[in-house]
C-alpha cells in the first residue's frame, strides 16, 4: 500500500470511496462524500492534507485534515476519514491518520481534532479534545469529540473550536 497526496484527477475515485465508506457506518448523515467536495473548494483546504491510500493502483481509502480555529489559534479538523468497506480492519485508516500527521508536524500544526469514534482514534493518540481546553461548538459526548497534540503544547487553547462553513454548523 502507498500513501500520497490526492490529486485532481482522483476526486471521482475519492468520491466513491467516501461514498462506500460511510454507506453503513453507525453515525453518518450520508453527506461525507459532499462535504469532501465542499471542503476542497473552501479557504480552509490544505491540498497537502488531503492523502489516498492506494493498493494495486486502486484507492481504497483516503482522509481530509482542513484548517479550523480555536481561541484565535489554527488548528486542524480531521475529517473525514474513510476506506473502502472491503479493506477496512487492515490497518489503511490508522496508516493514513499517521502519515497525515507527520504532514502536519512538519508543517506546523500543533493540535488536530475530530469528532468520531471513541474507541478509534485513541489508537493513534487521540483524547478528549476537554484535556486541551477544546470544546465542540455543538452539543456531544466528551469522548467522542477528541484532540492530539501534534508538537510541543501551547497550553490549553481554552476555547470553541471554529469549523470551516463548508461543514455546514
Amino acid at each position: 500500500m502507498n500513501i500520497r497526496q490526492e490529486l485532481q484527477s482522483d476526486y471521482d475515485a475519492v468520491y466513491q470511496v467516501v461514498k462506500e465508506a460511510f454507506t453503513n457506518a453507525e453515525y453518518t448523515d450520508g453527506d461525507e462524500q459532499n462535504l469532501v467536495v465542499r471542503l476542497r473548494n473552501s479557504k480552509s483546504f490544505i491540498p497537502e492534507l488531503s492523502l489516498v491510500a492506494v493498493e494495486n493502483e486502486k484507492i481504497v481509502g483516503h482522509i481530509l485534515f482542513t484548517r479550523a480555529v480555536v481561541n484565535g489559534i489554527e488548528v486542524l479538523a480531521l475529517a473525514p476519514l474513510s476506506v473502502l468497506p472491503e479493506y477496512q480492519n487492515r490497518g489503511i485508516g490508522q496508516s493514513l491518520i499517521k502519515q497525515g500527521h507527520i504532514i502536519a508536524q512538519k508543517m506546523g500544526y500543533k493540535y488536530s481534532v475530530v469528532l468520531g469514534h471513541a474507541e478509534y482514534y485513541p489508537k493513534s493518540g487521540y483524547v478528549p479534545a476537554s484535556q486541551y481546553g477544546i470544546k465542540a461548538p455543538f452539543k456531544v459526548e466528551d469522548e467522542s469529540f477528541m484532540a492530539v497534540c501534534l508538537n510541543e503544547t501551547i497550553g490549553n487553547l481554552n476555547g470553541i473550536m471554529e469549523y470551516d462553513e463548508a461543514f455546514g454548523l
